[in-house]
C-alpha cells in the first residue's frame, strides 16, 4: 500500500522559504525570499490535510484547485502540479508572490484554524511555476485555428493581459492599447522588484507577444487614437485600465514641493530598475536618498513606498495612517517586512497640513478609535490639542487609486458609469452599457488586487468570445 505523503501538519511545522536578512535586503530591490528546494517544497504540501470543503479554494477568487497542486507536489509530480496551477490562473508566478495569501488562501486554511500553522501555498505555487519556466513546461500560446474576429483591450495590466491569454488561445486576433512603453500595467512600474521581480512579468509579456497578441504601446486613447476609432476596427472592446487618480490631501501646505503621489514615486524607481533615463529621480524630486520620508496612508502601496524610500537610502521612513495596527487595510505580512526593515509606523495618526514651500514638516493630529461606521470599522475621532510637526523632506501620498473620468477622456456617449466614477458593468459577463464593450478589473470594480483583476479577465474574455461566436452564428444564416 502507497505511503501517504499527506497529512503531515501534526508532525510538520510550518516553514517559509528563507528570507534574506533585512540589513542585506535593504540594499538591493531583489525578492526578499529564496526559493524551496525540491524536498522541503514537497514537505511543506505534504501539509495539507486534504480538506472535504476546502476553504482556501473557496476564498480564491480564482477558486484554484489548490490541495491537487498541493498533493501533487508533495507527490513529486511537478509538471502535472503547474498544469492543475495553469488550469485556473493565467499568472500563477505573479500571484504566487504578490497575493495576501495571508487574507485569502492561506488565511482560511483550516489547520490554521486548528493552530497547526497554515500549509504556504503562495511560496509552494510560486515554486512549481518558477520549475516549470525552467524545465520548459510552460507552452507557447497555441489555438486550434485563426480566426478573423479581432478583439480590442484598453490596458495591459493583469485584467486586460488575462483577457488576451484567453481569446489567443481560442483563436482571436487580439490588440492591446496601452499608455506606458511597457505592457504589465502596475505589475511592471507599480509594484516594487522586492515583491516582483520584472524578469517575471516580463516573461509572460514575451510568451502573449509570441502568441500573436499585439501590443500598441505609448498610446493615450483619446489623445492618440479615440476610442470610436479602437470600436471601429474591433468586434468587441475590453476596458481594463484600471484606477490611476490619487485620492488628494486637503490641508494647509498641501500644495507644497516635496509631497508627492504614491504612483509617480514608484513608476520612478521600477523605471531605473529598468535601466531608463528617469530625470525626476536624477533631480531628487522622486528620490528618497538622504531624506526623512513620511508616507501617508495604510495600505500595500503605502508598504511598497516606505520599503522602496528604506532601499532608496532614507535617514527615516515613517508611515502614518489615522487608525490602528488591526484595522489597516494592507497585509500584515507587509508591515512585518517593513519594519523588519526599519520603517517605523505612527498608528492612528492624520495630516492636517504641512509646513514650508518646499515641504519641511507634516501638521499630526492624533487620533482614537471611536464607534463603528456602517461598515463595521471603528471611525478615527480627533484627540483635541495632540497636534505635533513631524519633520520630512519628503512626503508621499499613498491614500488609494479613483477612477478617471473616462467618457470625458475619451469622449464616449452612453458609457455608464457608477457615482465612484467605475464603469457599470455585470458582474459575470462584464458587459458595458454599450454594445460590444465590456470592462473588467479595477476600473469596474474600484481599486482591488491583481488576482480579482485576472479573475475578471478570463471572465470577460469568456463572455466576449460567446458575443462574437453569436455574431458569426448571425451572420451565417
Amino acid at each position: 500500500m502507497a505511503k501517504n505523503v499527506m497529512l503531515k501538519f501534526v508532525n510538520v511545522a510550518r516553514d517559509m522559504p528563507q528570507k534574506r536578512p533585512p540589513d542585506l535586503r535593504r540594499q538591493d530591490f531583489n525578492e526578499i525570499y529564496g526559493e524551496y528546494a525540491r524536498e522541503k517544497a514537497a514537505e511543506q504540501s505534504g501539509r495539507c490535510s486534504q480538506c472535504g470543503v476546502p476553504y482556501c479554494q473557496s476564498h480564491c477568487p480564482l477558486h484554484n484547485n489548490i490541495p491537487d497542486w498541493l498533493r501533487l507536489t508533495a507527490e513529486g509530480r511537478l509538471q502535472e502540479a503547474y498544469e492543475v496551477s495553469q488550469a485556473t490562473n493565467t499568472f500563477p508566478e505573479i500571484c504566487g508572490r504578490i497575493c495576501p495569501q495571508d487574507r485569502l488562501c492561506e488565511g482560511n486554511c483550516v489547520i490554521e484554524q486548528s493552530g497547526h500553522g497554515t500549509v504556504t501555498i503562495g511560496s509552494v505555487e510560486k515554486y512549481i511555476t518558477d520549475t516549470a519556466f525552467e524545465e520548459g513546461w510552460v507552452k507557447p500560446i497555441t489555438n486550434a485555428g485563426e480566426r478573423a474576429e479581432s478583439v480590442g483591450i484598453i490596458g495591459a495590466g493583469p485584467g486586460g493581459l488575462a483577457a488576451a491569454d484567453m481569446l489567443r488561445r481560442n483563436g482571436i486576433q487580439v490588440s492591446v492599447y496601452d499608455r506606458y512603453d511597457r505592457a504589465g500595467g502596475l505589475m511592471t512600474y507599480g509594484i516594487p522588484g522586492f515583491k516582483l521581480e520584472k524578469d517575471v512579468v516580463m516573461k509572460r509579456i514575451r510568451q502573449l507577444e509570441e502568441g500573436g497578441v499585439q501590443f500598441v504601446l505609448n498610446c493615450n486613447v483619446g489623445e492618440d487614437i479615440a476610442f470610436d476609432a479602437i470600436r471601429g476596427r474591433h468586434d468587441a472592446v475590453l476596458i481594463a485600465t484600471g484606477v490611476y487618480k490619487t485620492r488628494e490631501l486637503t490641508g494647509p501646505g498641501s500644495g507644497a514641493e516635496g509631497i508627492v503621489r504614491a504612483i509617480d514615486f514608484l513608476t520612478a524607481s521600477n523605471r531605473k530598475s529598468f535601466g531608463d533615463d528617469v530625470p525626476e529621480f536624477d533631480s531628487g524630486a522622486l528620490n528618497a536618498k538622504g531624506k526623512k520620508v513620511v508616507v501617508i496612508g495604510g495600505g500595500d502601496t503605502a508598504m511598497d513606498c516606505v520599503r522602496t524610500a528604506v532601499r532608496q537610502g532614507a535617514t527615516s521612513v515613517k508611515c502614518l495612517y489615522r487608525r490602528d495596527r488591526a484595522n489597516m487595510p494592507g497585509s500584515q505580512r507587509e508591515v512585518a517586512n517593513a519594519e523588519e526593515e526599519g520603517v517605523e509606523f505612527v498608528w492612528l495618526s492624520s495630516p492636517k497640513g504641512f509646513t514650508g514651500d518646499t515641504v519641511e514638516g507634516v501638521m499630526v493630529q492624533k487620533m482614537r478609535l471611536g464607534q463603528p461606521d456602517a461598515t463595521g470599522r471603528q471611525m478615527p475621532e480627533l484627540i483635541e490639542g495632540s497636534d505635533y510637526v513631524e519633520e520630512a523632506d519628503l512626503v508621499i501620498k499613498a491614500l488609494g487609486f479613483e477612477p478617471e473620468d473616462l467618457p470625458k477622456l475619451w469622449g464616449v456617449e452612453g458609457l455608464e458609469v457608477s457615482r465612484w466614477g467605475t464603469i457599470v458593468a455585470d458582474f459575470r459577463t462584464h458587459a458595458t452599457s454599450i454594445e460590444g464593450v465590456y470592462a473588467c478589473g479595477d476600473i469596474q470594480r474600484g481599486a482591488s488586487l491583481v488576482v480579482w483583476a485576472i479573475r475578471d479577465g478570463r471572465e470577460a474574455a469568456e463572455a466576449m468570445l460567446e458575443y462574437i461566436n453569436g455574431a458569426a452564428s448571425v451572420a451565417a444564416e
